[in-house]
């Protein structure tokens, strides 16, 4: 059980994280400086996480890792910002949340990891759950940011399973940061020219992004990868509704809002969904060992029973050799 659990926790902490950033990003960072708050959140993180592992990249990782923080981290930064800025909380996270049937599909032409139907069913439910915690009535949908969101989640699906791929043998906190420079080193330039100078933060934005920096990002991003090289991407992705949740749950606790029967519902299934998916993931092993256990006792019946494929014949009680039978001449 706990061997079962540590993983699947493990990647939890994650979208849990995730879903704080949107609530620490409204209320406490400023916004008029999306590219800068991009770069200060990943460029950091990145270094922190260099500091602890101390390892460079070499050969064909420094284009992978530009190519990974291009799609992780950067760009879907930037995305993710812009679609929040044009989109209604509820539809941006609908949107969202149907990435997990996206990094299946990615899984699935890249690594040959076919969807099972429990994975499908779980990303199903929860898409609904999160579309009944969400929806309250008719919203203005913006195109562009429809636009973002999808796009946002399409690179990130292609960046995860890429990282996911690509990883083997990799210590995860190299990998971790490599991508976060990369992003954040991406991001700087774009912010210099477009945003012009930094912003100017005060103690409160301060503390606000050095928890983005260092808990909704470094740790959780490290923790998001050790999923992803553990786990299915199916069963990670699933994992992953827990981001609107915690956004859900996170302004019931602080902002005072109330959670109705809808909410309750919605709930509900995205929590069935998450759990659907990784039970019936970890099923096959589990029928792997025991199937195991019940061929070795069959063996065992077979050598009891002295059965053809049975063990040579028991030694000779009155002695250390196996008991030859005697062979007599024709004419003895």
């Amino acid at each position: 059980m706990e061997a079962t659990l540590r993983w699947p926790l493990i990647t939890a902490f994650a979208p849990i994280a995730f879903g704080t950033t949107y609530f620490v990003t409204h209320r406490y960072l400023p916004a008029d400086y999306p590219l800068y708050g991009a770069a200060i959140r990943a460029l950091p993180a990145g270094l922190l996480l260099l500091l602890v592992r101390r390892r460079l990249p070499s050969g064909e990782w420094w284009w992978r890792s530009l190519v990974l923080g291009s799609l992780n981290m950067g760009a879907f930064f930037a995305l993710i910002y812009l679609a929040a800025q044009l989109l209604p909380t509820s539809v941006a996270s609908t949107i969202m949340a149907t990435s997990p049937v996206g990094l299946m599909l990615m899984a699935w032409a890249a690594l040959s990891e076919q969807p099972r139907a429990a994975h499908l069913a779980g990303a199903g439910i929860g898409v609904g759950g999160v579309c009944l915690m969400l929806f309250t009535g008719p919203v203005a949908v913006d195109a562009r940011g429809v636009l973002a969101s999808v796009a946002a989640m399409t690179m990130s699906s292609l960046g995860y399973v890429l990282a996911k791929k690509w990883s083997a043998g990799l210590d995860v906190f190299s990998l971790t940061s490599w991508q976060l420079i990369a992003g954040g080193l991406i991001l700087l330039p774009a912010a210099v020219l477009v945003e012009g100078v930094p912003p100017v933060l005060d103690a409160r934005e301060t503390v606000a992004f050095a928890y983005v920096t260092v808990v909704a990002t470094a740790v959780a991003f490290a923790a998001w990868f050790t999923g992803l090289r553990h786990l299915s991407a199916g069963t990670v992705g699933l994992i992953g509704l827990l981001n609107p949740v915690t956004g859900v749950l996170l302004g019931t606790a602080v902002s005072g809002e109330t959670l109705g029967a809808r909410q309750v519902c919605g709930l509900a299934l995205v929590l069935a969904g998450v759990l659907l998916g990784q039970r019936r993931a970890d099923k096959k092993p589990a029928q792997r060992r025991r199937a195991t256990g019940h061929g070795r006792r069959i063996d065992d019946q077979r050598h009891s029973s002295g059965t053809p494929g049975s063990r040579p014949p028991s030694p000779d009680p009155t002695g250390d050799h196996p008991r030859v039978p005697t062979l007599r001449h024709p004419s003895g």
